[in-house]
C-alpha cells in the first residue's frame, strides 16, 4: 500500500471579519477587570449577543498526498492557498476537520517565515534546523551546501534585519530545500527573487521530489506547475473545486478566470490594497483613441485606466503598472510608471491613467493584463486577472510577415546588415 505523506479531511478555516486585536494588559488592569466581572456577566443576561461577520477561508476540503509526490496548489487571490499552507505548517488550527502530516515539514511560507530577525544568516541555519529536529552535526554537513545555493556568502555573520527580501528569500528557500524535510511546503514567495534564482528553485524543488520527498507549491505561475507537478489542488472560493491531473486542473482554472474576468472590475472582491484609490475600468484604445475590443500587433495602442479616489482627496506620489501574461499565466512584459520615471506627483480625485505603448510587441493571441496602483510606497488597489485582450494579426515589420505560429514570442524592433 503506497504510504500517505499528507492526508486532509473535511478541513475548514473560519476567520472573524474586523474583530478588534487584542492588546497586552497591565497586571493592575487585568486585576480590575477580574474584579468587574461579575457585575459585567449580570448585565449581559437576557440581552443578545452582537452578530460577528465571518468568513470561511477554507471549507469542507478533503485530499490526499502521496509520499514522494510532487502537487500544486492554484487558485486565484483567497482562494485558501495560503490558509491551507499554514495548517499543514501548523502555524494555524483549523476550525474544523484536520490535516496528518507523516514526516518532518519544511516550508518557506512568507518572507521571515521561520527566521529570527536580530541573528545572523548562520545563527538562522541552526536554529531552524533545530526546529525540524536535526542534530547539529547533521546541520554542519549541509551547511556549505546551503551558504553556496544562497548565494550570501558575503553577508553571513549579518543580522538578517538588514537583509533585503531577495536575500531573505534565497536564505530561507535555501534552508527549507537542504535541511532534508521529509515535506517541503512552498509558497509564492519565490517571486521576489530574481529571474535565474527562481530557475534555480525550480530545479532545486525537482531535485528534491526526484529523492522521494514530498513538495506542495502554491504558484500563480501555470508554467512552474505545469512543469513541476504531475497533479494539482485547484481551490476556488475556500472549496476543493479540482484535484486531479494538472492539464485537468489549470483547464478547470483558467475557465474560472475567464468568467471573473467578465466581472466588471469595478464589481471585483479579489482585490487587494488600502483602497485609497479603486480602478474602476479599463479600455484598449487605437491610435486614433477610438476604444476597440480587439488590438493588433505593431500597433500603437492606449490602455486607459478609470480611477477614482477615496473620500474625493487627490492623491500624491501614484505609481501605476499593467503587466500582461500568456495563456498558461508566463509573465510576458509589464509597464510600470515607477520604472519608467514618471509617477504622478498629484492626481485629481477622478480621472484616467494612460499608458501609451508603441508598437505593441504581442503576436495574435488573447493576453490577460494585471493592474497595480501604488499611493505612498503602499498598495492602494492591486487586481490580478484583471481582464483579457485580444491581438489581431498586424503588419509589425512592415512586410507583411509574421513568425511561424508555432514560434511566436514577443516581437521586438530590429535591423539586420552586411559588412
Amino acid at each position: 500500500m503506497t504510504d500517505i505523506a499528507v492526508r486532509v479531511e473535511n478541513l475548514s478555516k473560519q476567520y472573524r471579519i474586523g474583530g478588534a486585536q487584542a492588546r497586552y494588559k497591565t497586571m493592575r488592569e487585568t486585576l480590575m477587570d477580574m474584579a468587574a466581572a461579575p457585575a459585567r456577566r449580570l448585565r449581559r443576561l437576557g440581552r443578545p449577543a452582537p452578530p460577528e461577520e465571518t468568513i470561511w477561508a477554507l471549507e469542507d476540503v478533503s485530499f490526499e498526498v502521496e509520499q514522494g509526490e510532487v502537487v500544486g496548489i492554484i487558485g486565484r487571490n483567497g482562494a485558501g492557498k495560503t490558509t491551507l499552507l499554514r495548517i499543514l505548517s501548523r502555524i494555524t488550527e483549523p476550525t474544523e476537520g484536520y490535516a496528518k502530516i507523516k514526516g518532518r515539514v519544511g516550508s518557506l511560507l512568507e518572507v521571515g517565515t521561520g527566521f529570527h530577525p536580530e541573528l545572523t544568516g548562520r545563527e538562522n541555519i541552526y536554529l531552524n534546523g533545530a526546529i525540524l529536529g536535526m542534530k547539529r552535526a547533521e546541520i554542519e554537513r549541509k551547511f556549505d551546501e546551503i551558504v553556496a545555493f544562497s548565494e550570501i556568502e558575503k553577508f553571513l555573520d549579518t543580522p538578517v534585519k538588514r537583509y533585503s527580501s531577495g536575500m531573505y528569500v534565497r536564505l530561507a528557500f535555501s534552508v527549507a530545500a537542504h535541511l532534508e524535510p521529509e515535506i517541503l511546503l512552498v509558497d509564492e514567495v519565490l517571486a521576489v527573487g530574481d529571474a535565474a534564482f527562481q530557475k534555480k528553485c525550480l530545479g532545486k524543488m525537482g531535485d528534491v521530489a526526484s529523492e522521494g520527498r514530498t513538495v506542495l507549491f502554491v504558484s500563480h505561475n501555470m508554467a512552474a506547475i505545469s512543469a513541476l507537478c504531475p497533479r494539482s489542488v485547484l481551490l476556488e472560493e475556500g472549496q476543493l473545486a479540482c484535484y486531479d491531473d494538472t492539464q485537468e486542473a489549470l483547464e478547470k482554472y483558467l475557465n474560472l478566470g475567464a468568467v471573473l474576468q467578465r466581472i466588471p472590475l469595478i464589481e471585483r472582491k479579489d482585490r487587494r490594497g488600502s483602497g485609497r484609490i479603486t480602478l474602476m475600468d479599463v479600455s484598449f484604445t487605437d491610435p486614433q483613441g477610438t476604444p476597440t475590443p480587439t488590438i493588433r500587433s505593431g500597433q500603437d495602442t492606449r490602455a486607459c485606466i478609470s480611477y477614482v479616489c477615496k473620500d474625493g482627496v487627490p492623491l500624491r506620489n501614484v505609481v501605476v503598472s499593467i503587466a500582461f501574461d500568456d495563456y498558461l499565466g508566463r509573465h510576458l512584459f509589464s509597464c510600470p510608471s515607477r520604472i519608467s520615471g514618471e509617477p504622478f506627483d498629484e492626481v485629481p480625485p477622478s480621472g484616467r491613467m494612460i499608458c501609451a505603448i508603441p508598437r505593441l510587441p504581442l503576436p495574435p493571441g488573447t493576453y490577460t493584463f494585471h493592474l497595480f496602483c501604488g499611493v505612498n510606497n503602499e498598495t492602494g488597489d492591486w487586481i490580478r486577472h484583471a481582464g483579457q485582450v485580444s491581438v489581431a494579426e498586424g503588419d509589425f515589420f512592415g512586410t507583411g510577415r509574421l513568425p511561424e505560429a508555432s514560434r511566436r514570442g514577443l516581437l521586438v524592433p530590429h535591423h539586420w546588415d552586411v559588412e
